[in-house]
C-alpha cells in the first residue's frame, strides 16, 4: 500500500498542513521561553478545532491557508487520515506538556517539548510527518483504522 494513496478518501492540502506545523512549533518554542501554559491552551483549542470541529475555523489554518495563497504556494494533496492521526498525537503531546506544566517537572516538559518539535520540525523542514508514517504502518494491520473519524 502506498503512501500516496487516499486510504481515508479525504485529501488535505499538505502545504498548509506544513505551514501549521511551522506555526506550531513556534508556538512551542515561545511556551519554551516564557512559560506561559496559555499559549499550550491556545494549541489545544487549535488542535481540538481541527480534530473535532471544523478546520476552516481554526486560527492557526486560516493563518496557514492565508499564507500558502499569499505566496502562491501550489496545493499538494495528501491522506486526510494520516494528518488527523498526526493531529491527535499534537494533541496528545500539548496534553501532556500542560499536565507537566502543572506538576512543575521542567525536565519532562523539555523531554516532551523536545520530541514534539522534531516531529513538527521533520514535516515542516523535510516533509517527514512521523503521525502519517505510524498511520500506514497501522492501516496494514488495522484496513478500518479511523474509517469513522
Amino acid at each position: 500500500m502506498a503512501n500516496v494513496c487516499p486510504l481515508n478518501f479525504v485529501k488535505v492540502d499538505s502545504n498548509i498542513a506544513r505551514f501549521s506545523s511551522l506555526f506550531v512549533a513556534m508556538l512551542v518554542m515561545l511556551y519554551l521561553y516564557t512559560n506561559n501554559v496559555f499559549i499550550l491552551y491556545f494549541l489545544a483549542f487549535d488542535f481540538i478545532m481541527k480534530l473535532f470541529l471544523n478546520p476552516g475555523v481554526s486560527p492557526i489554518h486560516m493563518l496557514a491557508t492565508f499564507l500558502k495563497d499569499f505566496f502562491k504556494i501550489e496545493s499538494k494533496f495528501t491522506d486526510g487520515g494520516a494528518k488527523k492521526l498526526a493531529g491527535f498525537f499534537g494533541l496528545f503531546f500539548i496534553f501532556l506538556l500542560i499536565v507537566s506544566h502543572y506538576i512543575d517537572i521542567w525536565d519532562i516538559s523539555l523531554g516532551i517539548a523536545v520530541v514534539f518539535l522534531s516531529c513538527s520540525l521533520l514535516d515542516v523542514f523535510f516533509n517527514f510527518c512521523i503521525g502519517c508514517k505510524i498511520y500506514f504502518i497501522i492501516k496494514k494491520i488495522y484496513p478500518n483504522f479511523m474509517n469513522n473519524l
